[in-house]
This record gives C-alpha cells, sequence and structure tokens, in this order.
C-alpha cells in the first residue's frame, strides 16, 4: 500500500522500464559495456555457445595470436574460427540508427493493453538461448506438423515435434559439401524435404528429415536468402544480390536439379518470400536503402501465380494508416489467404490482407516478441514466430 498519498508504480512506467532493460540487453556489449556499432571493434559477434560480445572484447579474449577463448559467462571454450557475426544485431543496428534507440524507432506508446491480439495467445515457446543460436529461418511440415529451424548452432537444422521436443539436428558447420556455412532460411516441402538457402557458399541445399543430404544447387546464384514451397513442391526462392527471383523444380528421389528458372527480376535486394497454397500468389520483401542514417527501409510486393504485379506496400504507404515506421522482415500466407508479416519496429505480427484488398493494417501479434525474423503456419493453424530476440519459436493459436 502506498504511503503518504504515494502513487504505485502505473502499468505504463514498468513497461517502458522493461524496454529500457532489454533495450540495454541486446545494444551494449556485457564485458565492455560499450554500445555495439556496425564498425571495426564494435561489431557484435557470434560465441557457439549462443552470447554475443564486441569484436574488441572477442580479440582481447583470444590475444594477439588469436588463440582459444572462454566465454566470459558459461565458460565455454571456442577458437576464433567458430565465431561468426551477429546478423539479427547488425539488421537492428541499422532499423535504429548509430544514435537512436529501440523506444524511439519502434514508436511505441505504453498504457494500451499488450494482448497478442484478438483470440490469439502464445500457448508455446520452444528453443531459448543456447539451444538456437541467431535463428534466421523456420518452416512447418504440413503433413506431419514438424517444425523446422536454421540457425547458427553447431548443427545448423534443429527439427521439432509439434509438443515441442527436439526430433533430429543436422547441418554440421563446415567445408564438405553437405555442410552448412551459414543459413538464412529454410522451408519444407510438400513431400518431406528440408531446402535451406546457404549464404556461406551462396547454395541451396535439400535434406531428408534424418539430415542426409539429397542436392545442393551451388552455380547461378549472387546470395540466395529467402525460400518458399508451392504445393507441387517446387521452391520459390531470392537472391538478394541479383535482384531476382526463381522457381527451383528438383526430381529429389532422383538427386536431380529439373529446372532453374528466373521468374522475377530488377527486385531490390528481395530477402523473404511466401507463396499462396491455394492461389500461387507470391509475396516479397524487398529491403530498400537510402543515404543518410535510419533511412533503410522495407517495401512489399505482390504478384499473381501468374507473376502479374498485384499490388505493392512500402513503409511511407503503410504510414498514412498506421503512424509508425515499418520495417519487416518475414512474411507468410494463413489459411484464409491473408498476407502476414512480422514488423521489428513495434516488435509485432500485422495482417495487410488479401492481395485483392492489399494493405490493410491489422495487428495479430502486439505483445511478447523482442526481433520478430520468421513465420509459419502449422497445420492447426497455429502462428510460429521466430523470435532472433531471445533465440526462441514462439506458437500463437485462437
Amino acid at each position: 500500500r502506498p504511503q503518504d498519498g504515494a502513487r504505485l508504480p502505473s502499468e505504463a512506467a514498468k513497461m517502458a522500464g522493461a524496454l529500457e532493460e532489454e533495450e540495454l540487453g541486446l545494444l551494449e556489449c556485457r564485458v565492455c559495456f560499450e554500445r555495439y556499432g556496425p564498425e571495426g571493434q564494435r561489431r557484435p559477434r557470434n560465441l557457439p555457445c549462443g552470447h554475443v560480445l564486441c569484436q574488441g572484447c572477442v580479440w582481447a579474449m583470444g590475444g594477439p595470436e588469436r588463440r582459444r577463448l572462454e566465454c566470459p559467462f558459461c565458460r565455454r571454450g571456442c577458437g576464433w574460427g567458430e565465431t561468426s557475426e551477429c546478423r539479427p544485431l547488425l539488421q537492428l543496428l541499422e532499423v535504429v540508427g548509430p544514435s537512436g534507440s529501440i523506444s524511439s524507432a519502434m514508436g511505441r506508446t505504453f498504457g494500451g493493453g499488450g494482448e497478442a491480439g484478438p483470440g490469439l495467445r502464445l500457448c508455446l515457446s520452444l528453443g531459448g538461448w543456447g539451444s538456437l543460436v541467431n535463428p534466421t529461418g523456420v518452416s512447418t511440415c504440413r503433413s506431419s506438423g514438424r517444425l523446422v529451424v536454421a540457425h547458427d548452432g553447431k548443427k545448423r537444422i534443429h527439427v521439432f515435434s509439434p509438443s515441442g521436443s527436439c526430433l533430429q539436428r543436422f547441418g554440421e558447420r563446415g567445408e564438405a559439401d553437405n555442410d552448412i556455412k551459414y543459413p538464412l532460411d529454410v522451408t519444407v516441402t510438400a513431400d518431406g524435404h528440408v531446402v535451406v538457402t546457404d549464404g556461406g557458399d551462396r547454395s541451396v541445399k535439400v535434406f531428408d528429415f534424418d539430415g542426409r543430404g539429397i542436392l545442393a544447387v551451388r552455380e547461378g546464384f549472387s546470395l540466395p536468402w529467402g525460400l518458399d514451397a508451392t504445393p507441387k513442391s517446387e521452391v520459390i526462392l531470392t537472391d538478394s544480390e541479383a535482384g531476382a527471383l526463381y522457381c527451383l523444380t528438383a526430381d529429389f528421389k532422383e538427386r536431380k536439379l529439373e529446372k532453374c528458372q528466373m521468374i522475377q527480376s530488377q527486385l531490390i535486394s528481395p530477402r523473404g518470400v511466401a507463396v499462396s497454397q491455394t492461389s500461387g500468389a507470391i509475396v516479397v520483401i524487398e529491403h530498400l536503402k537510402a543515404q543518410g542514417p535510419k533511412s533503410s527501409s522495407t517495401r512489399v510486393k505482390i504478384f499473381s501465380a501468374k507473376m502479374e504485379l498485384i499490388g505493392q506496400m512500402d513503409s511511407f504507404g503503410l504510414n498514412l494508416i498506421f503512424p509508425s515506421k515499418i520495417y519487416t522482415t518475414a512474411v507468410a500466407f494463413d489459411k484464409e489467404d491473408h498476407v502476414v508479416a512480422t514488423d521489428v519496429c513495434s516488435q509485432a505480427v500485422i495482417c495487410l490482407g488479401k492481395p485483392e484488398e492489399f494493405p490493410i493494417y491489422n495487428p495479430l501479434i502486439t505483445h511478447g516478441l523482442s526481433y520478430p525474423v520468421g513465420l509459419t503456419y502449422m497445420a492447426n493453424n497455429s502462428l510460429a514466430v521466430l523470435d532472433s530476440g531471445d533465440h526462441s519459436i514462439k506458437i500463437f493459436s485462437s
């Protein structure tokens, strides 16, 4: 009970304080307490255990000869070659700018509820720090309900059951043909094959659910990034550097690529992509850059199955609907053909409507996410959100 008329802390103040604490943990190295930056010694770097330090601290612990170092938090040893850039944090730094803050970039207002959305609730959370290391992609097997996650751990692909138990880990980090250097996205075909884009050697790699390598396509791509599978087990993928969209057709049983066809060009740094399982429409996220700090933005384009442009919307256009900067990283279609996307600026998942009514603005999840980078709808129509901020998969259902 407050004394002498003092007021209890408001819910808005509690949420603001929680956000400030989260920002401190995300944007500062927990060894030197310096703010991360995009260049030089302040560039964030992953350790194999999942902890993140600035490059300067990693160098200092390894010494001038780059000998083995020990994580200051969990004491796990590793070599310099086992560390990697923390791309989710670099993307977040790009969004907030050199002097900005997460809270200002998100334009978040407190005191307005904090629900997952109309009829949606968090029912399961998988992974977590150490289990998943900076995850980058998530997909689901529509027949079995298994969830597949690509991340930066020693074994790059994790397969979870619908109940959340880990069924399989595969995709070793290394230089062999079937090893995965840096996975950017993952999808599961209708006939049960796991397809991964590998930014490390600019390839597309296919596995079965036991982790056996089926096929690797290494020629013709500049930087393959996002992908999704059609009902016919074709794979639609983006090439971020080439600015193109491809359709891959393969006979996975015979381990043979049949056709790799460019179906759209002149896109601007396309990354996330999704295919409607009913209409065949394709939605693509472009990452736009302009001169000056805090100028990066995204644009969502929708094409028909015949690759005719149906509509597009960029951050500026969405500002006319919702007064906040919107930065989209992942997209999916729900069973009713609505376009659903993540927004890292507001830490939310939003519905942009069906292709013919695009765009509308309907928040689906507005609380409980840190840095949503992936989306997939499961067989029971639950929505699985990949949250790179806390290295987890969060499953929401009605």
